[in-house]
């Protein structure tokens, strides 16, 4: 479960409350204020604010006084137009709060986005929970002989059963240490009070990178999307790459016209060398191009065919 009943309970009934307000709301995106999307075996995202819509970028745009009365296929195409041509502070008059539960390690990987304001629950000031990242079997990989970032061949049989044995004991262990430093039970209530207990901040020292955290994280518009387009990336690792899978939909129902754009020009775009580029001149007048005389490595070379559909 993501969420405790308790949490659930709290988000409901933040949820009961409606405020009447004079700025633009988004219906798609207020119908999942409330829901917490499950990611991984532990983990989740749920929007918890947002300011501005797809007219926000557009007036922003055209600095306008008010909300404009241009056609929706007018600011449609102003949006893909900045979009096309990276046009990028118009994407910064939105902003959008989430709420996240991830495992450590990722928490850490993705804190090298530094264009967010970020608030992570405290191990100084409160035990964290029991619950620790197990990947699924499907995703119990060999590091990958060509790629010092990738994964390879998925790993079988008992090899499979012995690393997830001891993913399992190696966090349970040391979780339950952590609570015999700390001198408390998981209800937080001291276990022996004769002892003092280790400070909590030193007792977490101990604790796996697949432990659960969480935070709050704040973002505009323009740096979600810088960030989406390298973590929904298909090259991304996969535990990160769920959660900005599970983003993007939160995007989608937020602002659809920058979605789209970003989707377009971003996701399903490709970028080329001025020497890429030459080559597929030649190739389209008819020339026979080979990797040899193209002067792109071969890496690039195989990049490009791949683009290009001819691996």
């Amino acid at each position: 479960m993501a969420l405790t009943p308790e949490q659930i309970a709290e988000v409901a009934e933040a949820a009961s409350h409606r405020m009447p307000t004079a700025r633009p709301v988004v219906p798609a995106l207020e119908a999942m204020l409330a829901q917490a999307i499950p990611v991984l075996d532990h983990g989740f995202i749920r929007v918890v604010d947002y300011m501005g819509d797809d007219a926000a970028v557009v007036q922003s745009a055209r600095v306008s006084y008010g909300r404009g009365t241009k056609a929706a296929n007018e600011d449609r195409g102003l949006i893909r137009y900045l979009m096309r041509h990276r046009h990028s502070t118009p994407f910064e008059m939105c902003e959008i709060k989430y709420h996240i539960k991830l495992p450590i390690f990722i928490a850490r990987q993705w804190i090298r986005h530094r264009t967010a304001n970020v608030n992570e629950y405290s191990a100084r000031y409160s035990v964290l929970d029991r619950e620790f990242y197990v990947p699924q079997p499907e995703q119990l990989a060999a590091q990958s002989s060509d790629n010092r970032q990738g994964r390879g061949a998925v790993l079988q049989g008992a090899e499979a059963e012995r690393v997830l044995r001891l993913l399992r004991d190696d966090a349970t262990q040391t979780y339950d240490h952590y609570l015999e430093m700390l001198n408390e039970d998981e209800a937080g209530q001291p276990r022996d009070a004769a002892r003092s207990g280790l400070a909590r901040e030193l007792a977490r020292m101990n604790l796996t990178l697949n432990t659960y955290t969480q935070w709050y994280w704040k973002t505009d518009l323009h740096n979600l999307l810088h960030f989406l387009s390298l973590r929904a990336d298909g090259h991304a690792q996969y535990e990160i790459r769920v959660y900005a899978e599970a983003m993007l939909k939160t995007v989608q129902a937020w602002v659809p016209h920058c979605y789209e754009a970003f989707a377009d020009y971003r996701m399903g775009a490709v970028t080329m060398s001025s020497q890429m580029l030459s080559i597929v001149r030649r190739m389209l007048a008819g020339e026979v191009v080979e990797q040899a005389g193209s002067g792109l490595s071969k890496r690039e070379w195989r990049e490009l065919m791949e683009t290009l559909g001819r691996e």
